[in-house]
């Protein structure tokens, strides 16, 4: 497997572990994880329930921390940072989309794709318009000022999108993206998302299932916390 060594380097792991105490045992869900990538990938992390793939994800994402090893975010090591620091990267750095939206329910779409911008300081009147821009992008323009209650699946999950897209993060962490939603609508946010990718964007996506995988140039497979598999998607190259 190959990737394009002319782009950017965003993510790179070098032996990363993790650990969780249960009593007297330890037990070791990440085993030595290398992995890096690049600009404009879009990554499909598979494995069985409990192989780790979650735990590295949240790794990734700067949501845990690893028990040993390195890992470099665009450049800069992250593991030492401080927990306040960690929350600036994560929030200039990374955008999230989750498989239950994570919506807050007393606020409409707008206000939801607002929160990233709020964080970071942004202005009302310019978080407004970034905040509806996303929004027509993902094709909500009519639905800003609903709240999520009064939305579809597919429509949280494009609100969820244009969320993590506001603050144009150097990668978008995709955990089962579709996996609160029927195939069909499963299948329009994939297409939302390999769209997204054709435009640059770094994707990195966690799913079980392989007809959401193929949707990624690159899958890679992780069982008992180590990467067992790392190839190119039939028909990407």
């Amino acid at each position: 497997m190959t990737v394009d060594d002319s782009k950017k380097e965003l993510i790179h792991l070098k032996g990363i572990t993790k650990s969780y105490r249960n009593g007297d045992q330890e037990l070791e869900v990440l085993k030595g994880i290398d992995l890096s990538v690049h600009e404009g990938e879009f990554l499909a992390i598979m494995g069985p329930s409990g192989s780790g793939k979650s735990t590295l994800m949240n790794i990734i994402g700067l949501l845990d921390r690893p028990t040993a090893g390195s890992y470099d975010l665009s450049g800069q090591a992250v593991e030492s940072l401080s927990d306040a620091k960690l929350a600036h990267v994560r929030n200039m750095e990374i955008g999230f989309v989750f498989q239950q939206f994570f919506l807050l329910s007393k606020l409409d779409a707008l206000q939801n794709v607002e929160l990233p911008l709020i964080y970071a300081g942004v202005p009302a009147s310019k978080r407004k318009k970034m905040a509806k821009n996303y929004l027509e992008k993902v094709e909500l323009t009519e639905r800003m000022k609903h709240l999520p209650s009064e939305l579809s699946g597919g429509q949280k999950q494009r609100v969820a999108i244009a969320r993590a897209l506001v603050n144009d993060p150097s990668i978008v962490l995709a955990d089962e993206p579709t996996g609160a939603l029927d195939t069909k609508t499963g299948n329009q946010i994939m297409e939302l998302l390999t769209e997204l990718n054709r435009e640059g964007r770094t994707i990195i996506m966690v799913t079980h299932e392989p007809e959401i995988a193929a949707y990624a140039k690159r899958q890679i497979v992780i069982r008992d916390g180590e990467i067992t598999q790392d190839s190119l998607t039939p028909d990407q190259g």
